[in-house]
């Protein structure tokens, strides 16, 4: 009896950690609420819930005296794709009865300790070569391409070493966007940039939330109206500190 206890316990370690990954990753409430479900039954436990919601996770099994159930926190959430297909490749051999209880929770904490796929340096000039291809795509001239490059590596800069040092997304996301303006403005002043708005457009767009959004929306329709809502006020923030970012370098400048 003992000893089945210590496999329940292990089973729902195995489903919260494969939940954390995932929420913490950037997929959608749905997937993983699916997700932690389909390895519990996968290891023999029929009667499992789960309540996912993007600030937290209560996964509870029932079938057995007493009824276990669990809570974590997600305090940091981000964007890692790669580790949310990892989770589900894991998922999915668990299924096949190819990984124990022990197997997987190993896995699954590699996958958590693991760094994210791609290097900062790689992540900043990924920012930048992506704001020079949205201005061209919003109809700048290549005579902008080169500001708006420089303008969106040095705001997704400002944007991760302030995030480091406040917390807070909100602030970090002011401060790239007012970065940007500025730098923006500086291009044009000095006459290497030609069109203001342009730069500026293409220059934001590695901050705006589309995944944020995406997902948002793809909760609302399954049904999870409170992880909807919450990514979609999450989204409307983010969008809220970047326009008031703009907004004062451009109120500087009209004086």
């Amino acid at each position: 009896m003992e000893e089945f206890k210590n496999d329940t316990y292990e089973i729902m370690e195995v489903c919260l950690l494969a939940g954390k990954i995932m929420l913490q990753s950037g997929a959608e409430t749905y997937r993983v609420e699916d997700t932690m479900m389909r390895i519990a039954a996968s290891f023999g436990v029929d009667q499992s819930h789960s309540y996912v919601t993007p600030t937290g996770i209560i996964f509870s099994i029932e079938g057995h005296e007493p009824t276990k159930t669990k809570l974590i926190r997600i305090s940091e959430r981000g964007t890692d794709l790669d580790k949310v297909t990892i989770v589900n490749s894991i998922s999915r051999n668990i299924s096949s009865g190819e990984l124990t209880v022990k197997e997987a929770l190993q896995s699954l904490r590699e996958v958590e300790a693991a760094p994210m796929a791609y290097s900062l340096l790689l992540q900043i000039l990924a920012a930048a070569i992506s704001s020079g291809c949205f201005l061209i795509m919003f109809k700048g001239s290549w005579e902008d391409f080169l500001p708006a490059v420089v303008c969106g590596g040095l705001g997704f800069i400002s944007f991760i070493y302030f995030h480091k040092w406040v917390p807070i997304k909100f602030f970090a996301e002011f401060v790239a966007a007012f970065v940007i303006g500025l730098a923006s403005y500086a291009f044009v002043f000095s006459g290497a940039g030609n069109e203001l708005d342009k730069i500026i457009i293409g220059s934001v767009m590695p901050l705006v939330p589309g995944l944020l959004i995406t997902n948002a929306v793809r909760d609302l329709i399954a049904g999870h109206l409170v992880s909807g809502l919450s990514k979609g006020a999450e989204a409307f923030l983010t969008a809220f500190a970047i326009g008031s970012g703009i907004a004062v370098v451009l109120s500087f400048i009209s004086f």
